[in-house]
């Protein structure tokens, strides 16, 4: 009997949100300055809030690193490779909470600008095309 090749079987693909949601969110750094002012809502944070950010997330590896001299900021990275990072000084503990799920919510996809429409126009600029016979003329 001839062998037939077996055609390969359909596979759907893999959208996120379909079945499972994954987090675009891999890793989380924590930067901020122990003597710094501007880290005190970041430091209120870390010793509160987010042990329970880290219960609730297990899928993001968190790291807290100082940073001295330097104003507090939440770095995430994304599976993608790309990374997003926010300054949150002289912030608030819910503020910075907010912030923190922000990033975490975020694919982070950089920006894209929406409106990339050119101007489409039948002269070629609004004041016309200059001359130099259009401004005085010039006594020497």
């Amino acid at each position: 009997m001839p062998s037939v090749p077996l055609r390969p079987a359909k596979i759907a693909v893999a959208r996120n949100g379909v079945g499972a949601y994954i987090f675009q969110c891999r890793k989380m750094v924590f930067h901020y300055c122990e003597r710094s002012g501007s880290s005190r809502g970041m430091i209120e944070y870390l010793k509160n809030g987010l042990v329970q950010f880290a219960r609730k997330n297990p899928q993001i590896e968190i790291f807290v690193k100082p940073r001295p001299s330097k104003h507090p900021v939440i770095r995430g990275i994304y599976l993608n490779g790309n990374d997003k990072v926010i300054c949150v000084r002289n912030l608030d503990t819910t503020q910075i909470a907010e912030k923190v799920r922000q990033i975490r919510d975020s694919s982070g996809k950089k920006a894209d600008k929406r409106f990339k429409k050119p101007v489409l126009s039948t002269t070629e600029s609004v004041r016309g095309i200059w001359s130099p016979f259009h401004t005085k003329q010039h006594v020497i």
